[in-house]
């Protein structure tokens, strides 16, 4: 995962819905489901979403993390894939999955810098679309735990788009913006900025250090993905219930 150097949702401020009402998941997938063209889409939409007013503990999760090129889905592309599957309750690492993919964006050393990924690596690796049936069949029904939403949703998007010629919604718990409803609801005030007080950061590491969670080293998309889904369980331990309804966390 890259951490951008803003701390705000996909780089702009967004407006929180503390106990809001998220999207109509499932409404949305049956009419998807008749729109995609391609069967691997029809076949993910056709699976479902669980309905807004089912308890969070009833929900079935998967934590995803991408490793990328860049931070720009428009220009780069998807290296790595991480995924856990997860519930509030259990974290099933025998389940999970990790891909290393040969992206169809240049690999660029700044990158390389950040996730460790070698031209090495990915020169012998598969493209996403050889591995894409597995991966949309892991997340049909589940709602995806991520921790920024704009580069999972944005990315795989954005990659069946150049691969499929459609692209993909999906729901998603974003644990950076259960951060922000927390720590942006309102700026900081006068003594805070005389002080020169920075706001709470909301990236991963720093939101995992407030519920004392161990540290884990970043930028490898497994690691990163179960880093997100311990975060979720402690922000729905100290923060909502497991009877909390799904609508209030989705996107």
């Amino acid at each position: 995962m890259f951490y951008l150097k803003t701390d705000k949702i996909g780089g702009k401020p967004e407006r929180s819905r503390p106990g809001g009402s998220g999207p109509d998941w499932p409404t949305l997938f049956a009419e998807l489901a008749q729109k995609a063209r391609h069967p691997l889409l029809q076949r993910f939409y056709a699976a479902g979403s669980v309905a807004p007013a089912t308890p969070l503990a009833e929900v079935p999760l998967i934590a995803m993390d991408f490793e990328t090129t860049g931070i720009d889905a428009r220009r780069d592309d998807i290296v790595s894939i991480g995924l856990v599957p997860m519930s509030l309750q259990r974290i099933r690492l025998r389940e999970s999955r990790h891909w290393i993919l040969k992206p169809n964006a240049h690999l660029r050393e700044e990158s390389v810098v950040i996730h460790g990924i070698t031209h090495s690596e990915i020169e012998d690796a598969p493209d996403l679309e050889r591995i894409l049936g597995e991966l949309l069949t892991i997340m049909a029904g589940k709602v995806v735990v991520v921790h920024h939403r704009n580069i999972e949703r944005n990315f795989l998007d954005a990659a069946l788009k150049q691969r499929l010629g459609e692209g993909i919604l999906f729901p998603v718990i974003d644990t950076l913006e259960l951060e922000a409803r927390l720590h942006r609801r309102r700026p900081p005030g006068l003594i805070a900025r005389l002080f020169g007080r920075r706001p709470e950061s909301i990236r991963l590491p720093e939101s995992r250090a407030r519920y004392h969670l161990p540290h884990y080293h970043a930028h490898h998309a497994l690691t990163d993905a179960l880093a997100c889904a311990e975060l979720l369980q402690a922000q729905v331990a100290h923060r909502f219930s497991p009877q909390t309804p799904i609508q209030q966390l989705w996107w």
